[in-house]
């Protein structure tokens, strides 16, 4: 049973009243974890267990929809999914709570709006039926023959039309959904460019977005839903691109995050707090974002400790592989280039460079793939269990090389890749307060 799900001796959600966290003993914000790699959802899980914390697991509108995303799974799908991690693990599913990011027509936004409208409508009813307790409505993309982005109040009326959407569809026995509104610039999964400057969400655009967003709710007898729109997607002053990542300025945000004490009830939710570092997260969840999004960030630690382990299976077995994991990504990366092609610039050499190390990691849309799981299951089975030694951990994989030394993580492959999600997962837990 999930978090927030039918049975809950509440009965309410149990991010309802995330806005009050901040007044009471425990913790005053929650980490979202933004991925669909078992690897990483099971570090996170592991990261959460001995905290306070649920475990908040969210989906985009790419990942996971009703036509399979690139990972190839449903909303049910994912569900099953995750329960299935969580058993493995021993995490309790009264703690997950599952959200999806983004839900909105940006899948399909290069049809017609009525068409792609339809499409994102059959998408969050399936997300509401497979018991998704916290849901972000993203209609702020424009269709084919559209502008880029949309007005407010288009966008908002889209929005409440996913919503009505949402609610009709939910388990009648289940815990009603909390919504998200608003959305940020650029696109989910960071910046194509590098980043010089940003330009922070208008204090006056955010009360705006609440707004125009109650009108649009109201005008389809939605009240009852917009008292759960628990936060609204702002841009703080944080982003990352393919080269760069630009830090959380508080200074910068004072007028932002003033602006909630006009909002009551509600939160910000951060998106792209990807490689802010841990004092950078603590101070965004202090002034009133709380709600930290993390997804790229993820598999990039992950995938670091991959190719780290990589490295020292070529060390130890040389020619034992037909080719490296490394190898294998270049390859099956180049036989698709629909996930990067268009993101990565520069000349051959750079966009070589970008497709395995760019904070973007669009990597991350190939390990589902059949060869490149494949390369990864025979990475683990060549390394085994045995313990790895200490001088090939320093050299290919330093950062966890003082646990090693202290006794405090084993020297083996599938602990010292987990290690490497949970040691970031535990900035986002600390900077919540959860730890």
């Amino acid at each position: 049973m999930l978090a927030g799900q039918a049975g809950d001796a509440t009965n309410a959600n149990s991010l309802k009243d995330i806005a009050a966290w901040r007044d009471r003993p425990g913790p005053s914000g929650i980490p979202s974890i933004c991925t669909a790699h078992p690897l990483a959802i099971e570090a996170a899980m592991r990261a959460t267990l001995p905290t306070p914390l649920p475990l908040l697991i969210e989906a985009t509108c790419n990942q996971v929809n009703q036509e399979g995303g690139y990972t190839g799974m449903t909303p049910a799908d994912f569900r099953r999914f995750v329960e299935d991690i969580a058993d493995r693990v021993g995490f309790p599913t009264e703690r997950l709570i599952l959200g999806g990011d983004h839900l909105g027509p940006n899948p399909w936004k290069d049809l017609p709006a009525d068409q792609a409208m339809d499409k994102a409508e059959v998408m969050i009813r399936a997300y509401a039926a497979a018991g998704f307790t916290k849901l972000h409505l993203d209609c702020s993309m424009g269709a084919a023959g559209e502008p880029v982005a949309l007005d407010d109040a288009e966008t908002a009326r889209r929005a409440a039309r996913l919503a009505q959407a949402a609610e009709e569809a939910r388990p009648e026995t289940g815990i009603p959904p909390v919504y998200i509104i608003g959305t940020e610039v650029p696109i989910p999964g960071g910046a194509m460019e590098e980043i010089e400057g940003l330009e922070l969400t208008a204090p006056d655009a955010a009360r705006t977005t609440v707004a125009v967003h109650k009108d649009a709710f109201a005008a389809r007898g939605l009240e009852d839903a917009f008292d759960r729109v628990i936060g609204l997607v702002v841009q703080p002053g944080v982003e990352f691109g393919n080269h760069n990542v630009v830090g959380y300025d508080p200074v910068a945000a004072t007028g932002l995050s003033a602006a909630l004490s006009d909002m009551p009830g509600l939160v910000y939710e951060a998106h792209s707090t990807d490689y802010q570092t841990r004092e950078a997260l603590t101070a965004l969840v202090n002034d009133g974002f709380s709600i930290l999004k993390v997804g790229p960030g993820l598999t990039f630690v992950l995938r670091e400790a991959l190719y780290g382990l990589d490295d020292i299976a070529e060390e130890l077995f040389p020619g034992q592989r037909d080719h490296t994991l490394r190898a294998t990504m270049e390859q099956v990366m180049l036989a698709n280039p629909r996930n990067w092609d268009r993101y990565y610039h520069g000349s051959d050499a750079e966009r070589a460079l970008q497709r395995h190390f760019s904070y973007s990691d669009r990597i991350r849309y190939y390990w589902p793939d059949p060869q490149a799981a494949q390369a990864v299951a025979e990475l683990f089975d060549l390394l085994g269990e045995r313990d790895l030694p200490e001088t090939l951990i320093g050299q290919y994989l330093g950062g966890l090389y003082p646990d090693v030394r202290a006794g405090r993580l084993a020297p083996r492959a599938n602990a010292l890749a987990l290690a490497a999600v949970q040691r970031l997962t535990q900035d986002y837990v600390s900077a919540c307060g959860g730890a």
